[in-house]
């Protein structure tokens, strides 16, 4: 009996111990802050949607080569006087019919098939488009984390100098009620410390702003951050990130893409001053129950138009060179952002060595001078002012690192590469080409029309 007291009050005492110890929340990764932001943004649902929109373009081009079939009901109701031989007759009769009408395009001399093609063009440019989003949203991921992070290290080092220049203070009254330094020098250590309660203020801002934009770019505020793997590899040198962008980056390829399409539209202008050849089929039966069948062939060729078909032409054609000006500018635009992007990740680099030395030498002096002031020696603003050197260099180091950290990331994204996909984060990934697939030939109600209210289910979370 008394064993098993001693079992309950020990279970007791035991899931106490538990309650009273809080869980601990696990740490965030960058690559859970990448997964996140990616199933959480709303940029990319826009665009997706933008994309789906696009698919359609296709799906309607193709539904003109097919038959357009109309059912017609018409009824109507009739009244009229008459006077014979000086009698007024009235007569009213009620009318109807029922007409099914059928027309199909036979022939376009291509128009048709070539604004399916350039739909088709445009379909890929947005898909091209799309990744560009999906770049722009993982790199402010990237900097939500790394920003974050370092603006909770620029607090912990506000914390500790308010700490250690409140060491100094107190040391500075102590020396000051044995008649070593003045009454100025204690007011010096006071205006440092209130100056660094402000910053210390300022940085506890800053994180705030920092988590926010986290926040803004994932879905939610972060938790608690470990520290950031190592950034990926990128290009051996400048001109080969610039080869690999030139290849890879979706601005490129989409600028491709509308270059190919404008030159389609070139040749649908041409094609539309071309006749086309059309079928119709009408079937009639009126209100007696006679029943009309008509067939008929029909020829159009527009003999003028008031200028109007050479000026679609002209305006395709400039379209076109429009698009592939803007291929050739988009190249020179990306390079420019590789070379931008190469030479801020130099610059983080040497800042990073830079600032290495910074702090080494501020060490020392600090050091130096905090033991000479004891001597009498040094002032204690010469101290404070040590302090805050040796402080500014540590804030810059890790401005440093944050810097070149997110530059690489940022090279990636310039040279196109800055995808789930290239990444490897283990998620599966939106695929553009299902929608696609679903909609190209245009279905109604068709076991297609089912898979395609499918995909739409799945795609709005129902």
């Amino acid at each position: 009996m008394r064993q098993a007291r001693r079992q309950l009050f020990g279970a007791i005492a035991g899931a106490a111990i538990a309650l009273a110890v809080p869980a601990v929340t696990p740490a965030e990764t960058l690559t859970d802050t990448l997964i996140a932001a990616y199933r959480n943004s709303n940029l990319l649902d826009q665009n997706r949607a933008v994309l789906r929109a696009a698919d359609e373009d296709v799906a309607i081009a193709v539904s003109s080569l097919r038959p357009v079939v109309n059912f017609i009901l018409q009824g109507g109701y009739g009244y009229n006087e008459v006077t014979s031989q000086d009698q007024l007759i009235v007569n009213e009769a009620l009318s109807g019919n029922a007409q099914l009408a059928v027309e199909m395009l036979v022939y376009d001399f291509g128009r048709t098939q070539l604004a399916i093609e350039a739909t088709r063009e445009t379909v890929l440019a947005t898909r091209e488009a799309l990744i560009g989003v999906e770049q722009g949203v993982l790199l402010a991921a990237v900097a939500a984390f790394v920003n974050v992070r370092l603006s909770e290290e620029l607090v912990r080092l506000g914390e500790n100098n308010v700490r250690v220049i409140g060491e100094e203070l107190r040391a500075a009254q102590d020396r000051f009620e044995v008649g070593e330094i003045t009454r100025t020098d204690v007011a010096q250590a006071e205006s440092r410390l209130a100056q660094s309660r402000s910053n210390l203020v300022a940085a506890q801002g800053e994180l705030a702003i920092a988590r926010e934009a986290y926040r803004a770019a994932t879905g939610a505020y972060p938790g608690r951050l470990t520290a950031p793997p190592p950034p990926p590899i990128t290009a051996a040198s400048l001109e080969a990130a610039r080869r690999v962008a030139e290849r890879t980056h979706p601005t490129i390829r989409q600028a491709q893409r509308q270059a190919n399409a404008a030159e389609l539209n070139v040749g649908r202008a041409r094609a539309g001053m071309s006749p086309t050849i059309g079928l119709s089929a009408t079937a009639e039966q009126d209100d007696a129950g006679l029943n009309t069948y008509t067939f008929g062939l029909q020829f159009n060729q527009t003999v003028y138009a008031g200028g109007r078909l050479a000026a679609v032409l002209r305006q395709a054609m400039a379209q076109r060179d429009q698009a592939r000006a803007a291929l050739l500018q988009s190249i020179v635009t990306v390079s420019e952002n590789v070379g931008n992007a190469w030479a801020r990740l130099d610059v983080a680099r040497v800042r990073i060595e830079a600032t290495q030395q910074q702090i080494d030498a501020a060490q020392v002096a600090f050091e130096g001078v905090r033991e000479e002031a004891t001597l009498g020696a040094r002032t204690t603003l010469d101290v404070l002012n040590a302090e805050q050197d040796l402080l500014d260099a540590r804030a810059e180091r890790l401005r440093a690192e944050a810097s070149r950290y997110i530059g690489v990331y940022d090279l990636l994204s310039a040279m196109g590469l800055l995808t789930v996909e290239h990444l490897k984060l283990g998620i599966p990934v939106y695929d553009p080409a299902a929608y696609y697939n679903a909609v190209r030939n245009a279905p109604a109600h068709s076991p297609q029309g089912r898979r395609l209210d499918r995909i739409m289910r799945s795609i709005g979370g129902e």
